[in-house]
């Protein structure tokens, strides 16, 4: 283990929304009287919208059913290019200098559970975005690839962002769910003065991907703004119960989703099944954004509640659905009677945009110092590893 010191660590993300790249500055320091953590400090964060042929190409990789080794080639360098435009962009309104660098990379991949594969079973993970760009370009290291150490000892190798909360949200006396509503939904459960065996991690469900894909589909936007298209719209409450039945929803955590299971192909059957039941697009829309509040409620309910019960409950919800004031409002109407007070990151000192990429610069800072980044209890992994690969200037 290499001894702890102060950093200055860039943390740059782009997840399953495939909506564009987050960039966190972020001040690492050991923590006085708490070797096993350290204390991180938000310094400023940026976001940049994918350009919309580079868009098209990483949401055409992901799980694709046949796609040219030289098209994959080629965006595993356009996403170098991407990254590290980002930084020197975010670097400009947020003069720093950089001591590492915390890139997740682009998923274009990620099969947890081992199937069989030419005689032999395995999982299987793949994050690209060419890493010896984006460390070149900015002459600083890079850490990257930071799921696969946690799955080859038996973790899913998600979710990752438990060490962050775990760092800036444990509490004494208040338990604490911190929701993440990417493309995929994700919580981190932390009871009251929690010690970092005690923590539960896993994915509820679709975050905004079914959303965001009807959207583009039914209305040509990005996005659902807001909340406003799923404001004007009914729920179709048993298109919402007949999903809930599904077996992923009941299945015990440690579990990860993705594109694989709340992509194109289930987006399509939610909406025939809409139009089935007499819904206008409105109408899916609102009963796509009620699936994502009601599964993020049954999560807890199911898994959290027994646990979480005997202190206050803090629900603190991050990434782009917490600026969906619809669905918001949906979770709000969901968790209340359970005894959670729902409150966006932002109040908190942590805006919900920022999180991800600041997760990851916590995660390079642990590698660069040879410390282990997961939590077993959240990603099922048999013992903490050291995370990642770094790519050196």
């Amino acid at each position: 283990m290499t001894a702890l010191t102060s950093m200055t660590v860039a943390g740059i993300m782009s997840g399953t929304s495939a909506d564009g790249i987050d960039v966190a500055f972020t001040r690492i320091n050991p923590r006085a009287g708490d070797p096993a953590f350290p204390a991180l400090e938000l310094l400023g964060h940026a976001g940049f919208p994918f350009p919309p042929a580079l868009r098209r190409a990483v949401l055409a990789a992901m799980n694709a059913e046949a796609i040219a080794t030289a098209e994959l080639a080629r965006l595993n360098w356009r996403l170098g290019q991407a990254y590290s435009e980002a930084l020197a962009e975010a670097l400009e309104s947020n003069p720093l200098r950089l001591d590492l660098i915390g890139c997740h990379g682009q998923t274009i991949y990620h099969q947890a559970t081992p199937a069989r594969y030419l005689g032999r079973d395995a999982a299987c993970t793949w994050q690209i975005g060419e890493m010896a760009m984006l460390a070149e370009n900015s002459g600083v290291p890079v850490v990257s690839n930071f799921r696969p150490a946690d799955m080859v000892v038996g973790g899913q190798g998600a979710p990752l962002v438990p060490l962050l909360d775990y760092v800036l949200f444990r509490h004494p006396a208040r338990g604490r769910v911190l929701q993440n509503l990417g493309g995929i939904g994700n919580l981190t459960a932390l009871p009251a003065n929690a010690a970092p065996s005690q923590v539960v991690a896993f994915d509820t469900g679709p975050g905004n991907m079914v959303i965001d894909q009807l959207m583009q589909q039914l209305f040509g936007k990005p996005f659902d703004r807001g909340g406003k298209t799923g404001k004007r719209g009914k729920v179709l409450q048993a298109v919402v119960s007949n999903r809930l039945r599904e077996a992923f929803f009941a299945a015990r955590p440690p579990k990860t989703a993705g594109r694989e299971q709340f992509g194109g192909a289930y987006t399509a059957h939610f909406l025939k099944s809409c139009r089935k039941a007499g819904g206008s697009p409105e109408d899916t829309i609102a009963t796509a954004t009620a699936l994502t509040a009601e599964s993020v409620a049954l999560a807890y309910s199911t898994f959290l509640a027994k646990k979480m019960q005997l202190t206050p409950v803090d629900f603190i919800v991050s990434g782009g659905g917490a600026r969906n004031l619809t669905l918001l409002q949906m979770l709000r109407q969901q968790l209340e009677p359970l005894g959670c007070n729902l409150q966006a990151s932002d109040d908190l000192g942590l805006p919900a945009e920022a999180k991800e990429a600041a997760a990851f610069a916590l995660l390079a800072y642990e590698t660069w110092h040879r410390r282990p980044g997961n939590i077993p209890s959240a990603t099922g992994a048999v013992r903490p590893v050291i995370l990642g690969q770094i790519t050196h200037v």
